[in-house]
């Protein structure tokens, strides 16, 4: 019998992690908050300052509309780099993310000409949900050099427990895909690679202000909190959120400027890209993920079953819950369709109205 209590990592979730939390969801606590590093609306900051540019690279509209931002504003190419954190990791599981994320990221990047580096929690997000009375796994980045594998200090760890699906909420223990997943996995990206001692680095994600009432009081640039531009490695790290101030509208548009399709999931009719999966998803959502492709939601409906715990506590039917509405995918995206399925592979391809190129195309 699984044991249902959420004990979670004790030192990941009670220690690192709510020390770094006011930094990286941009709302500076009275003990953090540096008046020189630290504005709320910075809508351009001078790029050539920084040694290193990193865009974090999700796949979704409001990335790739913030790495477009640094092109229209001169950047050079050299200096940046994507990275994408792999939610089910790269040891089999296919929970979570859409089948064709990792490639979609990655021909991208090559498209536009940009080295793309992926990074993981080994076991990824399902790992990580099934961890009872034990330490998380390692995380494994990708760097220049080859792949980094870090192992946890269980010395200043204990065993923890999820046995649940993270959920809805601004508090990254709660959410703690979020943190567990992206945020700490970034961390020990940054803070492990020698290449980054005594350099300039500017850490860019797209987070908006109108996408949420916690995020409008993100602050737009800051030091992010592996800067240790006062410390003995010398590595000064800004944060910079350079579309938190734009509208959806905006971000369609530059989108359409430097003609980029829309990501997979918008052109399915989902009004977000995230985890096919997502702990955020509607009924509506569900319902097609359940209509299209049932062994997804199936295997979520088994874990509610198994922990006692719906994916949403907002949706306390769970995903198996027999609702009504779903979003039709037209034929005309069969192509798309296929995709989802299938994890083939995704050639981006220039503008050519008699192109027959049978592959998703990335780029217009």
């Amino acid at each position: 019998m699984l044991r249902r209590e959420n004990q979670g990592d004790l030192f990941d979730d009670q220690v690192v992690l709510p020390s770094l939390e006011s930094v990286l969801t941009g709302i500076s606590s009275s003990q953090r908050c540096d008046d020189r590093t630290t504005y709320f609306s910075a809508p351009d900051v001078d790029l050539s300052l920084y040694d290193h540019i990193i865009v974090c690279l999700s796949g979704g509209k409001d990335s790739i509309a913030a790495y477009l931002r640094l092109v229209d504003m001169g950047v050079d190419k050299s200096k940046v780099e994507f990275w994408h954190h792999d939610v089910d990791g790269q040891e089999g599981s296919s929970l979570m993310d859409w089948a064709f994320m990792r490639d979609y990221c990655r021909q991208l990047g090559e498209e536009l000409g940009i080295p793309m580096y992926f990074s993981w929690l080994e076991g990824g997000f399902e790992g990580e949900m099934l961890k009872d009375n034990a330490y998380s796994h390692p995380h494994r980045v990708e760097t220049p050099e080859g792949l980094l594998v870090l192992p946890r200090d269980h010395k200043r760890s204990k065993p923890g427990t999820r046995l649940r699906f993270p959920q809805q909420s601004p508090s990254l223990q709660t959410r703690w895909c979020s943190s567990a997943l992206k945020i700490d996995v970034g961390r020990r990206a940054l803070n492990n690679q020698e290449r980054f001692k005594g350099k300039k680095i500017l850490f860019i994600t797209g987070e908006r202000r109108e996408e949420s009432a916690n995020r409008s009081k993100y602050n737009q640039l800051e030091a992010h909190a592996c800067d240790r531009r006062y410390g003995k490695t010398a590595r000064l790290v800004d944060a910079w959120r350079p579309v938190l101030h734009w509208t959806e509208e905006e971000v369609w548009e530059v989108i359409e400027r430097h003609r980029i399709l829309a990501p997979v999931p918008y052109r399915l009719g989902w009004s977000r890209s995230s985890c096919m999966t997502c702990i955020y998803n509607s009924q509506r959502i569900w319902s097609t993920i359940r209509h299209y492709w049932p062994e997804r939601a199936g295997k979520i409906a088994q874990y509610e079953q198994t922990f006692g715990v719906t994916v949403s506590s907002r949706q306390p039917g769970g995903c198996g819950l027999s609702w009504s509405g779903i979003t039709v995918i037209k034929k005309d995206n069969v192509i798309v369709f296929q995709v989802v399925i299938w994890p083939v592979q995704l050639n981006p391809v220039n503008a050519n109205p008699h192109h027959k190129e049978a592959n998703f195309p990335a780029m217009l």
